[in-house]
């Protein structure tokens, strides 16, 4: 997701001298002189006055050796990012909401074990308690707010009140899943954090994280974003880059937080990084920060990789501690390796970039010498310790056609590319795997590990499912499919409103251009839904499947939605 790219140095050097201010040690040594060059040509591509771009801080033995500001805060008033240069974090804030969850417990003013209900009585009684830890590891099974309101037609860029997100999140009238079974990251749970921390403090999240960790920890720079009147002093200004070049302006009244919603410099970033060596905050010193580091568990025992708004995994055979997010042409990441004492800060003001693979990329630049494991070209390398064989091409045709997932509905393409098979998933992302076996294969592209296991049936070539694991989850299965082109006539039956009441939503479906639409009242035009299987239709982020009754006509659809599983639409 990034090139390396060339630059000269000395000519280089001197303009951004000039307007865009580094820190170096003076007395730096060459070693490090050379890294940051290194560093220096991986931002290259936004390290210019035309282009949003990124800050980033990085740390090492309690110190910052390298800080840069690459690409501007400002275009339209020539504003440069610097390391002072105020970015909204986005998911990156979970982290600051779970320190005050376990602030507050070591208050006694909660438990991680209290039903959510005792503090926020509004939710429903789903028949399983869903607790304060359920939130903390995304395993409530609460679907996502963000989703609902995009289903709902809610638009991010307006502002809304606390109790209307309570409200949408309490009349979902099922879970994806049993509070426990599950790991799926979910917003609504910080979103619901961020309310307990509230109502149990009798605080704001905001005035509570500042009397609590931002204030103690000297990060002036540093609050959540829960009034988008405030003046906030070198914001970055979020951008997306528009299809035939330039940019737009990422605008939004949209001031919920607990979820996300901090704004911070990666110099700030930079003390809430060294508070995980020497803790200031709370009563119990370094306990305290051996509960953030403590991974959930689900009912089964399993151990997550997910900790308290923290990612545990390692990198190329280091630990790894790590969170990121993306909002409103915001991202963000922030990678620590404690073992070395060695952290990464990218903060980012354009959508299209990649803050965790720059982060990473920096980190293979420190850090090459240490790695017990080959960096490979996926996020943990194992591509690179993989041993591929070549099949022929007439084993690689037997693979080639349409998956479909069984339990979402989503369909993964399979086609011949050179001595590889091409994925395309049901979102457009494309990569490439290449064969350990006749039936496994592994991916070479893709930005985590992804394996697959191709299943015949026993009395066809023909590949009866595909196993996908992705990472450390579950495996999913997909079964082969035949893609159908229903005609107009074929579609009208599916043609009609429908209701939602979790979403207090109705669609109207129609036939236009040849195709099945879908539009309510926020939609300017109609948006044209993609025919799958028989029933199924794809549409933007998700699935949508046609209930029929026992006559046989249609009567309504349930949608999957990445984190929001079976919304139920009847046909008024």
């Amino acid at each position: 997701m990034i090139k390396r790219l060339s630059i000269s140095f000395i000519v280089v050097a001197l303009l951004l001298s000039l307007f865009f201010p580094a820190c170096r040690d003076q007395h730096q040594p060459q070693d490090q002189a050379e890294a940051s060059e290194k560093v220096d040509k991986l931002f290259k591509k936004w390290d210019k006055k035309d282009s949003p771009g990124c800050a980033i801080a990085i740390i090492k033995d309690g110190k910052i050796i390298y800080k840069r500001g690459y690409g501007m805060a400002d275009l339209e008033r020539d504003v440069p990012i610097t390391p002072k240069s105020v970015f909204d974090i986005a998911s990156t804030s979970k982290q600051f909401v779970a320190m005050c969850i376990l602030l507050l417990e070591e208050e006694n003013k909660l438990s991680l074990d209290d039903d959510i209900r005792k503090h926020i009585p509004e939710m429903p009684d789903y028949g399983d308690t869903i607790t304060v830890r359920h939130l903390i590891h995304h395993t409530s099974g609460i679907r996502d707010y963000l989703v609902l309101m995009s289903l709902a037609g809610m638009p991010f860029a307006n502002d809304y009140p606390e109790a209307q997100i309570v409200e949408l999140i309490a009349r979902q009238k099922a879970l994806n899943f049993k509070p426990g079974e599950e790991h799926l990251y979910s917003n609504s749970g910080y979103f619901l954090l961020g309310e307990i921390v509230k109502r149990v403090s009798g605080k704001t999240l905001g005035e509570f994280a500042k009397e609590n960790i931002f204030k103690p920890l000297g990060m002036k720079a540093t609050h959540f974003y829960d009034d988008f009147t405030r003046i906030v002093r070198n914001r970055a200004i979020g951008y997306s880059p528009k299809k035939d070049g330039g940019y737009v302006t990422e605008l939004y009244l949209f001031d919920l937080v607990g979820d996300g919603g901090v704004l911070t410099t990666v110099e700030d970033l930079f003390l809430w990084d060294q508070n995980f060596y020497h803790n200031k905050l709370g009563k119990s010193g370094q306990d305290l920060i051996k509960r953030m580091l403590t991974p959930g568990t689900l009912n089964s025992g399993k151990k997550l990789d997910y900790a308290f708004a923290l990612g545990i995994g390692n990198h190329n055979g280091l630990k790894m501690v790590s969170h990121g997010g993306g909002w409103a042409g915001y991202r963000s990441q922030l990678i620590w390796f404690p073992g070395q004492k060695f952290s990464v800060i990218c903060l980012a003001n354009l959508g299209s970039i990649n803050p965790t693979w720059m982060a990473l990329q920096v980190a293979d630049i420190y850090l090459e010498d240490q790695f017990t494991e080959k960096p490979g070209k996926t996020a943990s390398g194992s591509s690179a310790k993989a041993k591929f064989i070549k099949l022929p091409k007439s084993a690689l045709k037997q693979k080639v056609g349409a998956y479909r997932e069984i339990e979402s509905g989503r369909i993964w393409k399979v086609n011949v590319k050179g001595e590889k098979l091409e994925i395309t998933s049901s979102s457009g992302f494309v990569f490439h795997i290449s064969p350990l076996s006749a039936a496994e294969f592994q991916a070479v592209d893709a930005p985590v590990d992804i394996h697959i296991t191709f299943i015949p049936l026993e009395t066809s070539k023909k590949q009866a499912q595909m196993k996908v694991k992705i990472a450390d989850r579950e495996p999913d299965i997909y079964e082969t499919v035949s893609l159908i082109s229903p005609t107009p006539e074929q579609l009208e039956e599916y043609t009609g409103n429908y209701h939602s009441d979790e979403l207090d939503v109705t669609y109207k479906f129609l036939v236009k251009d040849r195709q099945l639409a879908a539009q309510q009242k926020y939609m300017t035009e109609a948006i044209p839904l993609e025919p799958t299987v028989k029933d199924e239709f794809k549409l933007p982020g998700g699935m949508l499947k046609f209930i029929r009754d026992k006559e046989g006509r249609v009567s309504g659809f349930n949608v999957v939605a990445g984190r929001v599983k079976n919304i139920g639409f009847a046909k008024k």
